[in-house]
């Protein structure tokens, strides 16, 4: 079937719209369909699936690779949906850890080949359900993904993490914590940050996660607890170079499922949009989406 193609225009690397729009034609779209506020790109892709497309192409950043899974996202569908990704975003990390390619031709070739993984998602549950292919981080990171603007991230490209992170530092505190693995190991513990991760990569190419794989039916875990200022600013050094895992300022796991309760409450971003605060269960949908990805 001939694919829906959703386009945000506003996505950081969009450019010339009309010139865009031609190359996407070369798909042979069903339909080319264009945002124009947040929330829509879920809207056409729940839209597509009723009307019985099995292809699904997300033009645009994380974001909008965000609301398109969760537009399909559901247990009766899921499976039965290809989904492609045009990366337009200032940070295609998802798109980092398939190692798409980096020019919109080279893209459009490999969406008409339709070679395919399965790609496992993240469902996150507090009072609210939503899922995520990529990254949620809680706490701290949760702050500074806040701090994370559009522009910095043009701005600064990788580095805009960093830079952040010491605009969020006058608001670090640590949150009393309990974090259960797979309803079996449980953590009481004072921590600075949570981070649940699919993909490899945040914040435009800072390899968070530099072991992840997006297809084992796992996803990596590293929480950062109290400690001090100088071992975070040498952790931080460590994470920007993907040297972290190792380091004892960290605590790394492997999980199906973890649960995250704090006092005060955490605050959550998931693949770089707002979700909302803890109590919150992260579960993993093993090989959840046929994902497009490179022929090469």
């Amino acid at each position: 079937m001939k694919p829906y193609v959703v386009v945000n225009p506003k996505a950081g690397s969009a450019g010339d719209v009309e010139a865009l729009l031609k190359r996407l034609r070369r798909l042979h779209p069903r339909k080319l369909c264009l945002t124009k506020r947040a929330g829509e790109a879920e809207t056409f892709a729940r839209d597509a699936v009723r009307a019985g497309c099995d292809y699904i192409i997300a033009a645009g950043g994380d974001g909008t690779l965000n609301e398109v899974i969760n537009g399909i996202a559901a247990p009766h569908r899921v499976r039965s949906v290809r989904i492609g990704m045009v990366p337009l975003g200032t940070a295609n990390d998802f798109a980092r850890s398939l190692n798409l390619p980096a020019s919109i031709e080279e893209n459009i070739d490999s969406l008409s080949v339709k070679q395919t993984i399965s790609v496992d998602l993240v469902r996150i549950t507090a009072k609210r359900t939503r899922y995520f292919i990529n990254v949620s981080a809680g706490g701290f990171s949760g702050v500074v993904g806040e701090k994370l603007t559009p522009q910095m991230k043009s701005t600064w490209g990788p580095l805009a993490y960093l830079r952040s992170a010491a605009a969020a530092l006058p608001e670090l505190h640590a949150y009393h914590s309990t974090i259960v693995f797979d309803d079996l190991e449980r953590l009481l513990i004072e921590l600075y940050t949570v981070i649940v991760a699919n993909g490899q990569f945040v914040a435009g190419g800072l390899p968070v996660a530099p072991d992840a794989s997006v297809c084992d039916g796992l996803f990596d875990v590293l929480l950062v607890p109290k400690q001090p200022a100088g071992e975070i600013a040498l952790l931080a050094a460590q994470m920007f170079l993907g040297k972290h895992l190792s380091s004892g300022a960290l605590i790394f796991r492997r999980a199906k499922k973890i649960s995250v309760k704090s006092r005060p409450r955490m605050s959550f971003n998931v693949d770089g949009e707002l979700f909302g605060n803890d109590p919150v269960i992260f579960e993993i949908v093993p090989s959840a989406v046929e994902f497009v990805i490179s022929k090469r």
